[in-house]
């Protein structure tokens, strides 16, 4: 397949003074506790790269967990509920950029504590997407989001394709989540590794956002397609849409989150939310929310 510019330049940025330019932080600014963006800067940066738009936006649950609500949400009742471990596609008209990469089995057994149920068929699908993908994007450092790239036998095929952000690698090689994930310079070497202050143009109608809080390498994704309709991957800044709505972080102490870079984060969202009707906000982890996206068009179900 012929590469067009929309998403070659995914990965022709990655050698370029450009991806310097907008992405180094900043000497003599100093790093502020607050986080904060707009979303106008992130449209902004989101069109400097040309090229047609993207068309659809696919999603795959892969495996889930079952835990109570009461640690997702807040002030959430002890009920319980389904954490969708979930892959995101991105469709242009040449081919597409996956958001996150799912994981082995190995690595699923890690999430046991949640009762995990795994489907290998719907992993499958999810490696074989991500081989024919041009260019592959992960939220954050955990392992039902980053494994997919790194704890499998693709590698030497996926890596090159990757963008990982230089705090990412530092955390699976110092610190990683479980021990299937943990990478040596040598491994970090093979992937496209970047280092950006706020926003980073990443394809045609795409950017990312530096959104640390979750994990200390944490990211969004804003997507505009080719219609005009929004989206922002948020990843695991909150686990239910509720997050969102409230302005309400989890109940999860053991994760060891910034709480209060999260809440910045939601309050932003939160923002977004009450007055963006063409953005939608996709949380990795929210089942029924998942559902009534696919059910009203703005997902699509299933991996191409």
């Amino acid at each position: 397949m012929k590469k067009t510019p929309c998403v070659y330049l995914v990965l022709a940025l990655l050698g370029t003074a450009a991806l310097a330019s907008f992405g180094q932080p900043q000497q003599g600014h100093p790093i502020t506790s607050s986080w904060t963006a707009r979303l106008d800067d992130i449209r902004h940066v989101a069109a400097m790269i040309p090229g047609r738009r993207p068309l659809r936006i696919n999603i795959l649950k892969f495996a889930e967990g079952h835990r109570s609500k009461k640690f997702s949400l807040q002030g959430a009742p002890d009920e319980p509920s389904v954490q969708a471990r979930t892959v995101f596609q991105v469709v242009y008209a040449d081919g597409t950029v996956m958001i996150d990469s799912g994981m082995d089995q190995q690595v699923d057994r890690f999430f046991a504590d949640a009762m995990e149920t795994y489907d290998p068929e719907a992993a499958k699908k999810v490696q074989q997407a991500l081989l024919n993908a041009r260019a592959i994007v992960v939220t954050h450092e955990h392992g039902d989001h980053v494994a997919g790239v790194i704890h499998t036998p693709s590698v030497a095929q996926l890596a090159p394709k990757t963008l990982l952000t230089r705090t990412q690698v530092e955390m699976l090689k110092a610190n990683p989540q479980v021990p299937e994930l943990k990478i040596t310079p040598s491994m970090a070497s093979r992937y496209n590794v970047v280092d950006y202050d706020k926003y980073l143009p990443f394809g045609a109608g795409m950017a990312l956002i530096k959104a640390p809080g979750h994990t200390p390498g944490s990211q969004m994704v804003y997507v505009a397609l080719e219609s005009g309709r929004e989206y922002l991957f948020i990843g695991d800044t909150a686990w239910l849409m509720d997050g969102v709505r409230l302005a309400k972080g989890k109940a999860a102490p053991f994760l060891g989150e910034d709480d209060a870079a999260v809440l910045a984060e939601l309050k932003w969202l939160n923002e977004l939310y009450r007055t963006e009707k063409n953005l939608f906000i996709i949380v990795s982890h929210d089942d029924d929310e998942h559902k009534d996206l696919i059910t009203r068009g703005i997902l699509s179900n299933g991996l191409e």
